[in-house]
Order: structure tokens, then C-alpha cells, then sequence
């Protein structure tokens, strides 16, 4: 089992990111001697603040307890390509497509690409868009993207995703919400940290956009009741 090395990696992230204990105490709404007590190892943060933390420095919850990540913030700025100007179109593109499909309550598709699947397609003038998965409380899906050149439709990024339910009070519209939150920095999934009432919504990645892997998770109040993993990237 790995060590646990919460208390370091929470001063590194913390000065990392240039941030006081009284600084970081606001954002969480706790004193600054609770995160005196985490850093020096004497307490440690409830499953809430600790996933708030993740979200705040934008990495796992076990890069944060255990410093076990991979390279890559996730952002468009590691990306090879990114000044290019079809690249840029192409993520525009990827989150219209995804805030107008299931984030968006988009109807499915009458005729499923395969037998049991759901599908949700969006297509534009140059581009088009498919999220595809198979399950309910156990599902796993991708989504991909497809430029339209002169001959066909070239598939240019795509995305593996699989996860579950783990409780009765997940609730779908929660979790549509945060996906329709997705930006131009992550194109992945929703946001770092999204919370309404009981609700709170974490995610996390890491590498690029053309090489990429992250999790979510949703608690009520302080239970887990949904995970997802996911990964992917271009493709040439």
C-alpha cells in the first residue's frame, strides 16, 4: 500500500499555488489552525474538505494524499497543436456538441449505432459528435469527434469512459449540470469542483488534450454515490 504523504503534499500544493494557510482556511471555511493541524500531521481533513482540496489545487484526491499522479495538467497549453486554428475550432466545437447532447437533455437517437446503446449525436458544418454508452447503474461509453473533409468524415479525438452508481440518492440532473460546465482548459468532463445543496461534484485529470486520463466522483453530504473513470485522446 502506498504511503501516505498527505501533510507534505498539502504545503506543496498549497505554496505552489502561492497561497497562505489563512488564504486556503477561507476558501475552505475552516480556521486557519485546522490547516495548521493538517500540515503538521496532527489531524486530517473530512472526506469533504479533502476532495474540496483536490479541487481547489486541480489534482486526485491520491495525488493529494499519497502524491501518486501523472504529468500534465489537463490544460489546452500542453497541447502540441494548440495555436493551430482547426484545433481550436475542433474544442469549440467538442463543447457545443457535449452542452447540447446530454448535459443538455438532448433527445437520444431513434436508431442506436449498436444493439442496447444509447446514442446522442450533434453535427455541424464541418464537424460532428457521438456519445455512444451501454448500461444504467453500471455503464460504459465513448464519445468521438469527426472532421468532414472532401471524401469522408476523418475521426480526429475520441474518449473512453466507464463508471457507476453506488446509491439511490445519485441523481442524474445533478450530475448533467455539472457536465454542462465543461471549458475550453479540461474539454473532458464538468469541473474541477461543482456543489449545489447536499451535492458535490469532483474531477480531475491529467495530460493533454491529446493524451489524457481523470476521474469523477459525486458525494452527498459525505457518502460517495457515483465514480467515473475516463481516457483517451487524438486520433491520427
Amino acid at each position: 500500500m502506498p504511503t501516505i504523504r498527505f501533510s507534505a503534499n498539502l504545503q506543496k500544493y498549497r505554496k505552489l499555488r502561492h497561497m497562505s494557510q489563512e488564504e486556503l482556511a477561507e476558501k475552505l471555511q475552516v480556521t486557519r489552525q485546522a490547516v495548521a493541524k493538517w500540515e503538521s500531521g496532527a489531524n486530517y481533513p473530512d472526506i469533504l474538505n479533502l476532495t474540496m482540496l483536490a479541487g481547489l489545487f486541480g489534482v486526485t484526491v491520491d495525488a493529494l494524499i499519497y502524491g501518486i499522479d501523472c504529468p500534465g495538467s489537463g490544460s489546452l497549453s500542453d497541447t502540441g497543436g494548440v495555436g493551430d486554428r482547426g484545433i481550436r475550432q475542433a474544442v469549440d466545437f467538442l463543447l457545443r456538441a457535449k452542452r447540447q447532447t446530454y448535459a443538455g437533455n438532448g433527445g437520444e437517437e431513434k436508431e442506436p449505432c449498436r444493439p442496447g446503446t444509447h446514442d446522442f449525436r450533434y453535427e455541424e458544418e464541418d464537424y460532428f459528435y457521438l456519445d455512444t454508452y451501454l448500461g444504467g447503474r453500471l455503464f460504459t461509453g465513448e464519445e468521438a469527434v469527426w472532421q468532414k473533409r472532401e471524401k469522408a468524415a476523418v475521426p480526429i479525438w475520441s474518449m473512453n469512459y466507464s463508471g457507476r452508481t453506488l446509491a439511490d440518492s445519485f441523481d442524474t440532473g445533478f450530475l448533467k449540470e455539472a457536465l454542462g460546465l465543461v471549458d475550453e482548459k479540461k474539454p473532458f468532463r464538468g469541473p474541477a469542483l461543482y456543489r449545489k445543496g447536499e451535492y458535490l461534484y469532483h474531477c480531475s485529470s491529467c495530460g493533454s488534450l491529446e493524451w489524457f486520463q481523470g476521474q469523477e466522483e459525486i458525494y452527498y453530504g459525505t457518502i460517495k454515490i457515483y465514480e467515473c473513470v475516463f481516457h483517451g485522446g487524438a486520433v491520427a
